[in-house]
């Protein structure tokens, strides 16, 4: 199924902020502990929630997509992020280890089965978790498809995204001499990863508003103003450049894609901001056509957040839609 949506009221959609009933830690590695939360029905259908980034973290506005009187609510900040400890580590962080983690979480939950619901980054994970573990995935709901292909990476670190976004554009670029900016990932990975505490924060926060500045189909002021805070700048820049300086820890570019029919059996809603400059269409598009049973959103007003009013809708609708599994 295949729709293209637009032009939305302005009420909110999303469900009515709660608390969490559960906060926790758990060990996954030597190094790391991953922080996570339950909220709504302690008895209901469980979803889990992957964010975005990597290295993005949670947030209690994750919450509000899922009605809480229905659903078991689970999120957690994955490895270097969040609250998760240490924070913007990248030894023992790549994508396979955060798959097991996620599986961990469900073991130690007591969870049988979920519903696995992913954006951007998130989608990448939700799909590479649901590849691997199938037989635990009741249903996807996936926004702002990212399967981490080097044509993905190039149109928005080193050519593409800048003809549509030039103003954010130039304080990305400035921030890398000239004679480094033939692989801007490279040569921020460099800064990113300095023992200069000055050079590491100034890289952060360059990399960070770029993306803050290009994920709404209208600027929103706030969302660059969260690249300035140092702590979330350095976890996500860190861990965002750690991930697609290794191409996503895939054995091909088309690991994902190559891998869906494994996944076609399972229940899904895909949907996609058009006019997503982070991660932009052509990839939903690449696997709506590979998985054309997944119902698939194409939403004619809305850039790449979640945030968005169009993809806000059928997000909510999609969580609705599956409390009848």
């Amino acid at each position: 199924m295949a729709s293209a949506q637009g032009h939305y009221g302005s009420l909110s959609p999303l469900y009515p902020k709660i608390d969490s009933f559960d906060k926790g830690f758990l060990k996954v590695s030597d190094i790391h502990t991953i922080h996570y939360e339950q909220s709504g029905n302690p008895k209901g259908l469980p979803v889990v929630y992957l964010h975005g980034g990597p290295g993005g973290g949670i947030s209690p506005s994750d919450r509000q997509y899922f009605d809480p009187t229905f659903y078991r609510i689970i999120a957690f900040d994955q490895r270097g992020s969040g609250l998760s400890t240490p924070p913007a580590e990248l030894r023992e962080n790549d994508t396979w280890s955060l798959v097991e983690d996620i599986e961990k979480l469900r073991t130690t939950l007591g969870v049988d089965k979920w519903v696995v619901f992913g954006g951007s980054w998130g989608s990448t994970l939700a799909l590479t978790y649901a590849i691997k573990h199938a037989d635990r995935v009741k249903a996807l709901i996936l926004r702002g498809i990212f399967t981490l292909r080097q044509s993905e990476l190039k149109w928005f670190y080193q050519e593409g995204a800048n003809h549509i976004f030039p103003d954010a554009w130039d304080s990305y670029r400035d921030a890398i001499p000239e004679d480094e900016r033939g692989d801007f990932i490279k040569a921020y990975y460099k800064r990113l990863t300095s023992d200069d505490p000055a050079v590491r924060r100034a890289a952060g926060k360059a990399w960070s508003t770029w993306e803050m500045a290009t994920s709404k189909l209208f600027v929103d002021p706030e969302m660059i103003k969260h690249a300035q805070d140092d702590t979330w700048a350095d976890q996500f820049a860190r861990i965002e450049c750690h991930y697609f300086i290794n191409k996503g820890f895939f054995e091909t570019d088309d690991w994902i894609l190559a891998n869906v029919d494994k996944i076609r059996h399972i229940p899904a809603v895909i949907v996609q901001g058009r006019y997503d400059v982070v991660c932009p269409a052509c990839t939903a598009w690449d696997l709506h056509k590979r998985w054309p049973e997944a119902e698939f959103h194409l939403i004619g007003d809305s850039g790449h957040s979640a945030k968005e009013p169009g993809t806000t809708i059928e997000l909510v609708k999609a969580a609705d839609k599956f409390k009848t599994l």
